[in-house]
């Protein structure tokens, strides 16, 4: 983790607060938004236009919990195709987290969960699941919605899944998702006000830290790596030989 603490900009000055660092992954579907919900938290952003994650792509957060406690996540943002891949056991195997992500206005992706989850088991096999999570996209748009919400409950209960309802598009409840869930890897218990506080995530930095200016080496908590540098950590992430993961996102 401290060649992951040099890529971030950080030094090894004793002030620096020790990060805890968990690796959460989302999967699912394609199209049902898993890039908009790690945008959204990492950068408070949405893109209008779809554009699909051939491979994964790599997100970083740092939130800080009560007790001053540090937590980065690292958000791994696995593409929907990546389900009939050999590559899959590799991005899921050692992640503190696993966000299974559907679409409620599309019920396949519902359905399709079953086999996301029979995986992220096997993977795991005889060792402990990690800490899995269920969560519904789109809520924005409830009136069209396709999965009702018994259905949705009944899933997470019937498999021990934590249970999450969001907007990528609107922002709604995303921030506190991902916050909720960084509390619950870091063994933090929330109270009902500190909960309302997560709510409102501050805004200042969006403003002064166009998403797009090279003269900023992070943005609402994403690290701005070149692709040579994510590359190698992807690679070293996954136990990967070099040059692996770009064969497997650019063919």
């Amino acid at each position: 983790m401290a060649e992951l603490r040099t890529q971030l900009g950080e030094d090894d000055d004793d002030d620096e607060p020790e990060y805890l660092q968990f690796k959460v992954i989302l999967l699912g579907d394609g199209a049902v938004g898993k890039t908009s919900l790690a945008t959204r938290f990492c950068e408070d952003h949405f893109a209008k236009q779809y554009k699909q994650t051939i491979g994964l792509d790599f997100f970083v957060k740092r939130v800080v919990l009560p007790g001053d406690i540090h937590v980065c996540l690292q958000i791994w943002d696995i593409g929907g195709q990546s389900i009939g891949g050999k590559m899959l056991s590799n991005y899921i195997y050692g992640s503190s987290a696993v966000v299974l992500c559907y679409d409620i206005t599309n019920y396949q992706s519902f359905q399709h969960l079953e086999d996301w989850l029979f995986l992220v088991k096997r993977t795991f096999n005889k060792s402990p699941m990690p800490y899995t999570a269920l969560m519904a996209n789109k809520h924005d748009l409830a009136h069209i919605r396709s999965v009702k919400a018994e259905k949705h409950n009944q899933f997470a209960e019937e498999n021990d899944l934590y249970s999450y309802f969001v907007s990528a598009r609107s922002g709604d409840q995303v921030h506190i998702s991902f916050y909720r869930i960084a509390a619950d890897l870091a063994g933090v218990t929330l109270t009902k006000p500190e909960l309302e506080v997560a709510q409102k995530p501050t805004r200042a930095e969006l403003v002064n830290h166009p998403r797009n200016d090279p003269s900023h080496p992070e943005v609402g908590g994403r690290p701005s790596l070149e692709w040579p540098s994510k590359l190698q950590m992807l690679e070293e992430a996954i136990g990967g030989k070099p040059g692996l993961v770009k064969d497997l996102a650019f063919g």
